[in-house]
């Protein structure tokens, strides 16, 4: 983990992506997370590349129940057969955050991407984790974390019960 920020929050960036995590090529959303993430002050754990599916769902698990307050995972959320970020980690959450995933795909919409849409990311709660799905796209990527630049150390914060 790298030193914490201003903030210190822990959090986690997973990377679903079958090829990445068998050495066909580097992923490069991964890093665009970490930056981001640690340009708001938390501290960072990741990127951590796992095949979709199952291994996404233990790598979010793991983040959570070692105290991460955010985990960002990137790609698996399309409609491919073998896309399975949503399904293993909605079986993860305690409750959903479903504005979050509304606005991310709002915000690849309002910038002309109509595919935006077909994104199946969830945000939601695991215990005191709150669990963002974001597109595997580096384009999407940027579209989201502009959505959650404003809001997500707040939501950090507010999942451990702190004032508003």
């Amino acid at each position: 983990m790298n030193a914490p920020g201003p903030h210190g929050l822990p959090a986690t960036v997973v990377v679903a992506s079958n090829r990445a995590a068998a050495g066909v090529y580097d992923d490069t959303t991964g890093p665009l997370i970490v930056e981001a993430l640690e340009d708001l002050g938390f501290a960072v754990t990741g990127p951590v590349v796992r095949p979709d599916g199952e291994p996404v769902g233990a790598a979010i698990a793991e983040a959570a129940a070692g105290g991460a307050r955010v985990v960002l995972t990137t790609g698996g959320t399309g409609l491919t057969p073998t896309d399975r970020t949503p399904e293993v980690t909605r079986a993860l959450l305690d409750a959903e955050v479903p504005g979050i995933a509304e606005a991310i795909r709002a915000a690849g919409v309002a910038k002309g991407v109509p595919t935006a849409v077909l994104s199946r990311g969830l945000a939601g709660l695991v215990g005191r984790c709150l669990v963002v799905n974001l597109p595997g796209s580096r384009g999407g990527v940027k579209d989201a974390l502009e959505v959650l630049r404003p809001v997500l150390v707040h939501a950090a914060e507010q999942v451990v019960g702190s004032d508003h």
